[in-house]
C-alpha cells in the first residue's frame, strides 16, 4: 500500500483547526503570554492511545507557543482511583518525551470548590436534595421531555447551608443527600437538568486520606479547576461538547470570575479500528482473565503498546499522521502498525532468529568446523558496522522454508534446489531424514564453498532467487517468543450496544514459542528492538532474565491481516 509512502513530516505542515482558531485570537489581540494549556486525566485507570492524542495536542501546542502545560489530576472519585494510576501517567507521557510545567489536582482545590459551592447555595443557585438516585434519575425526563422538579428544590437557604455543612461533617450516611445546581429542569441540554455537584462518599482518597467524605462531582470540579489553574484553551474531545454550557453556567454563576476564562475546544477522539479504550471495560478485559494486565502487549494502553515494542516516535508520528479533526472517524489500526515499522526499520538492529526450527545440515562441510561470517547490523545506518555470525555444518531454518516437492513460485528450499543462507553460502538440498510419523527431522544439503558472501565482486557473484535466514545449531542461543495477534476479530468491537464487547476476542491473539537466536541477542537489555530477518519486528520483555530471554513481535514486516481476513 502506498497511502503511507508520504508519512514523513516536516514542521511546514498545515496548521490544525485549534492552530487556526488560536492564531485568529492572538490577530485579534489575544496575548500569546496568556496562552496556558494542560492534560487532565482521571487516575481510575492506565492511558491509552486515545489519550496519546490529546497529550499530544496539548503539548505540542505549549512547544509551539512556548507556553506552559499543566498536568493535572481530576481526583474526585476515591472509590476508582489510586496512586499507582498516578504514577503510571506521570511515566507514561516522560516516556513519550513530555515534560509539564505544574503537576496539580483536582483535591488541591476541594476546599476552595467547597467555599464556592456553599457562595451558589446563597445565591440560591444550588440546593440539598433527600432523595434517591434512582428517583431523581427517573426525574430528569427526556431529551424531548422536560424533567420533574424535586420536591426540595426550593428548601431554604439556611436549611441547604446547614445539611452541606452537617454533610461535610460526616453526619449524614451514604446516599442520604447530594447537592444539586438549581438550572433549568426544562433545558434540551439533559446536563443542565439540576446536576448533582457534590455526593457523600465515605472513601479514602489517595491524597487527602480521610479529611473529606463529601466529593464535587466531575462536571463541578473540572472547568473551576481550569480557571484556577489560568487555563486558556480547555480542550477535551468531542464528547464533552454539551458539557460546555454547563460550565459556563457555573462560571457564570460564580460572578467575581471576570478575568481570564477558559475557552473549551473539541476535537475528534481517536477511535481506532480492532480496539477498544473504554478504560472501564479494559478493566473487564482485566477482572475477566482474557489479559494480564494494565500493560499485557495486547492492549491498547500506553503501558502495553511500550511492553509491546511502540517508541514513542511512532506514537507521536501517528497522532500527527492521522491528524486533528472536528468529526469522529475511524483510524484504521493499519496506519499505527505502519507507523513503528517505519521507526523500526531505521532504528532497530538486524538479527537472525528461527522460531519454528527444523535441522539442517550440511554433509560436505567440513566436520567440527566452525567460521566466523559478517552481516550488517542496519542496512539503513551503514554506519553503524557489522555483527559476526558463527557458522558451522549444523544449523536451524524455518520449517515453513522447506518443502520436499514444491512448484516453481516456490523460491525457498526444496529437493534438488538452490537457495542463499543470509550472509552466508548458497545451499542445495539433497534428501531428508524423517521419524516414525512421516515428519521430516533433518534436511540434508550440499553447500557451495565458492559462494560466500562477500568473497567476490557483486557480478561475479552466482544468483538464486531465495534467501533464508538461519542459525548455528550449537552457537544458537535458546529464547521465548510470544506472538501477539489483534485483541479483537471485530472491526468495531464495542459498535453494537446488544453485544458483548468481549464476544469478538481473538482466541489466537498470543501465542508461546520456543525457538533460537543467533548469539547477538545475549546482551540485550529489556525493552531493546530488533527485526528478526523476514519474520518481522520484536522487542525483549521485562519478565527476561539472564537464564531466559523473552521476546515479544511487536509488528510484521508487512500488513498480511487484511490477507488473512478478506
Amino acid at each position: 500500500m502506498r497511502i503511507f509512502a508520504k508519512i514523513k513530516k516536516s514542521m511546514e505542515r498545515p496548521l490544525h483547526f485549534i492552530e487556526h482558531l488560536i492564531e485568529e485570537e492572538l490577530k485579534e489581540g489575544f496575548s500569546s503570554k496568556q496562552l496556558r494549556f494542560r492534560f487532565p486525566p482521571e487516575p481510575n485507570g492506565y492511558l491509552h492511545i486515545g489519550h496519546v492524542k490529546a497529550i499530544c495536542i496539548n503539548f505540542n501546542l505549549g512547544q509551539r507557543y512556548n507556553a506552559p502545560v499543566n498536568l493535572r489530576f481530576d481526583d474526585t472519585n476515591p472509590a476508582k482511583e489510586e496512586q499507582q494510576y498516578v504514577d503510571a501517567i506521570k511515566e507514561n507521557i516522560t516516556w513519550l518525551g513530555y515534560q509539564w510545567e505544574n503537576e496539580c489536582y483536582a483535591s488541591d482545590y476541594f476546599e476552595q470548590l467547597y467555599n464556592w459551592a456553599h457562595l451558589l447555595i446563597e445565591k440560591g443557585l444550588a440546593y440539598i436534595d433527600s432523595q434517591s438516585s434512582d428517583v431523581m434519575a427517573s426525574q430528569k425526563g427526556t431529551p424531548t421531555t422536560p424533567g420533574v422538579h424535586s420536591p426540595f428544590r426550593d428548601r431554604p437557604t439556611s436549611e441547604n447551608k446547614r445539611l452541606f455543612t452537617e454533610m461535610r461533617e460526616g453526619k449524614h450516611p451514604e446516599g442520604a443527600h447530594v447537592l444539586r445546581a438549581k438550572i433549568d429542569m426544562a433545558s434540551p441540554n439533559m446536563l443542565l437538568r439540576d446536576p448533582v455537584m457534590y455526593r457523600i462518599l465515605y472513601k479514602t482518597h489517595h491524597r487527602t486520606g480521610d479529611n473529606w467524605c463529601i466529593y464535587p462531582l466531575y462536571d463541578w470540579t473540572h472547568g473551576q479547576s481550569d480557571f484556577l489553574e489560568h487555563i486558556s484553551h480547555s480542550l477535551c474531545s468531542l464528547e464533552f461538547k454539551p458539557h460546555r454550557d454547563l460550565y459556563d453556567w457555573f462560571l457564570d454563576a460564580l460572578s467575581p470570575l471576570e478575568t481570564l476564562r477558559p475557552k473549551q475546544r473539541e476535537f475528534a477522539r481517536m477511535n481506532l479500528s480492532y480496539t477498544v479504550t473504554s478504560k472501564r471495560k479494559l478493566m473487564e478485559l482485566i477482572q475477566g482473565g482474557h489479559v494480564k494486565g494494565w500493560d499485557d502487549p495486547r492492549m491498547p494502553t500506553i503501558a502495553g503498546l511500550r511492553r509491546r515494542g511502540y517508541t514513542p516516535k511512532a506514537l507521536r508520528t501517528f497522532v500527527e499522521t492521522a491528524g486533528v479533526a472536528k468529526r469522529d472517524n475511524v483510524i484504521d489500526l493499519t496506519l499505527l502498525e505502519h507507523c513503528i515499522r517505519e521507526d523500526l526499520n531505521f532504528s532497530a538492529p538486524r538479527v537472525m532468529a528461527v522460531l519454528d526450527p527444523v535441522k539442517l545440515t550440511l554433509t560436505n562441510y567440513p566436520e567440527g568446523h566452525t567460521e566466523t561470517l559478517e552481516g550488517e547490523i542496519n542496512p539503513e545506518q551503514l554506519e553503524l558496522g557489522s555483527r559476526t555470525l558463527p557458522f558451522s555444518k549444523n544449523l536451524y531454518i524455518e520449517r515453513e522454508d522447506f518443502k520436499e516437492e514444491a512448484n516453481r513460485k516456490f523460491f525457498r528450499l526444496s529437493i534438488g534446489k538452490e537457495v542463499r543462507l543470509k550472509n552466508a553460502y548458497i545451499i542445495k538440498a539433497v534428501s531428508v531424514i524423517k521419524n516414525e510419523q512421516g515428519d521430516i527431522t533433518e534436511i540434508l544439503c550440499t553447500y557451495d564453498p565458492e559462494s560466500k558472501s562477500g568473497s567476490g565482486t557483486e557480478e561475479s557473484m552466482r544468483k538464486v532467487k531465495g534467501t533464508l535466514h538461519w542459525v548455528t545449531q550449537k552457537e544458537a542461543l535458546p529464547i521465548q517468543v510470544r506472538l501477539y495477534d489483534r485483541l479483537f476479530q471485530e472491526e468495531a468491537p464495542d459498535q453494537d450496544k446488544e453485544v458483548d464487547f468481549k464476544s469478538f476476542l481473538n482466541p489466537n491473539s498470543l501465542q508461546t514459542i520456543n525457538a533460537f537466536a543467533e548469539p547477538s541477542v545475549k546482551t540485550a537489555t529489556p525493552g531493546d528492538h530488533f527485526q528478526f530477518q523476514r519474520m518481522g519486528y520484536f522487542a525483549l520483555d521485562p519478565d527476561s532474565s539472564s537464564e531466559k530471554l523473552i521476546f515479544n513481535k511487536t509488528v510484521g514486516l508487512r500488513d498480511t491481516w487484511a490477507k488473512q481476513n478478506p
